[in-house]
């Protein structure tokens, strides 16, 4: 049995904020396993789901995030699921947004519903679905908690859906075929973000000069407090 884990925050002022690309991801996993209705029970929102036979327990934390292993802790202990079997979706400003990279334990790198977790499970052995948000932009104005607690701009907004959907697929890769696979398959660049072309030689860029005739188009290259939301780096 696994029990994977969205991070976010309850309640619908925060429902489309980038901190809780967690739930968002969840709510797109249950969805595609057809699982029954979520549930309250260990301080979340639970429901249960199978594939090829095996039991998953998909549970949201209704804690806030900075309370999250609080709900997390509980809910393993009752399905007796080891933390090797714990795989948490969580948002990752050190990841470019876009991109979906999982991992296996390490530390919590400022983000205090995986602290919570680690502290309530009592070991950072668990895998973690990273799903890119980016740091803030140039000009941002206001604390990193201000960014997390915000929503998705409009060009974001464009991509999530295949994001979250790509987060979805290393979740049943793991599920389907284990850890190690999932995290060579999954931790690529996303698609259409390519690396910068190096510069041809300039015998190459002679051979292949376009005359000038012809136009070439050009490619534009918070408070540790219950009751907080802010849960990442501050």
């Amino acid at each position: 049995m696994w029990l994977v884990v969205g991070l976010g925050n309850p309640g619908a002022g925060y429902a489309s904020h980038r901190h809780n690309v967690g739930f968002m991801a969840v709510d797109l996993l249950a969805d595609r396993l057809k699982a029954d209705s979520f549930r309250d029970k260990f301080s979340g929102s639970w429901t249960k789901a199978s594939l090829e036979g095996e039991d998953v327990v998909l549970l949201k934390p209704q804690t806030f995030m900075n309370l999250s292993g609080q709900s997390v802790q509980p809910a393993a202990a009752f399905f007796k699921v080891p933390v090797a079997n714990v795989l948490v979706m969580h948002d990752e400003l050190d990841v470019p947004f876009g991109e979906v990279r999982l991992k296996l334990g390490g530390g919590h790198a400022g983000h205090n519903g995986l602290r919570s977790m680690i502290q309530s499970l009592g070991s950072p052995d668990f895998a973690r679905v990273r799903i890119g948000i980016s740091r803030p932009p140039p000009g941002f104005r206001g604390e990193v908690a201000d960014y997390v607690l915000s929503s998705f701009d409009t060009s974001e907004r464009a991509e999530i859906g295949d994001v979250l959907r790509r987060a979805t697929d290393s979740v049943l890769d793991v599920l389907a075929s284990g850890l190690t696979p999932a995290m060579n398959k999954q931790n690529t660049k996303a698609p259409g973000r390519k690396q910068k072309p190096k510069p041809p030689s300039p015998d190459a860029a002679k051979a292949s000069a376009v005359p000038e005739s012809i136009s070439s188009p050009r490619s534009e290259a918070p408070s540790s407090g219950a009751d907080s939301p802010r849960g990442n780096k501050v």
